[in-house]
């Protein structure tokens, strides 16, 4: 696959709801969930709140959207700086292998660097492995077990 590496990475804006939700469709059948119409609309407008500390951008490439990244800064009782959750990382599938996963995670860094985070930490699934592999390289495994209690 031709190396997508100046693929344009910009944040969201509310024209970009058509091209973000097919992304963000195809994100929950990655992970074999189906988030209700009524919170999708609800984050959504959480992205584009600039009172929120959630924030979104998508990769482009001719035109068409073809990754998205959601990334949600949070304070942290071990740093003075925020800590930025990198909470859903997406690329169509037709375009995987070529750098955009790679360039949407660095622009996640770039934006943590300039709100002068501490640091930048990610969840994958277990079985994710091609994933898995890129994260190596770009980023040092914690070592922590995740938890989780639902409550709603």
């Amino acid at each position: 696959m031709s190396s997508l590496s100046n693929a344009d990475i910009r944040p969201v804006v509310s024209a970009d709801f058509d091209a973000w939700l097919p992304l963000w469709k195809g994100y929950q059948a990655f992970y074999r969930v189906d988030i209700d119409d009524a919170v999708t609309r609800n984050t959504w407008a959480r992205l584009l709140d600039p009172a929120e500390p959630m924030h979104a951008a998508l990769a482009y490439e001719r035109g068409n959207a073809i990754g998205m990244v959601h990334w949600i800064y949070h304070r942290s009782t071990w740093t003075a700086g925020d800590y930025c959750y990198l909470q859903d990382l997406y690329v169509a599938p037709e375009t995987r292998g070529a750098g955009v996963g790679r360039k949407l995670i660095e622009h996640v860094y770039a934006q943590a660097q300039a709100a002068h985070c501490a640091r930048v930490y990610w969840l994958t699934h277990e079985t994710n492995a091609t994933a898995m592999q890129l994260y190596d390289r770009i980023a040092d495994r914690s070592g922590f077990i995740q938890y989780r209690k639902v409550l709603a």
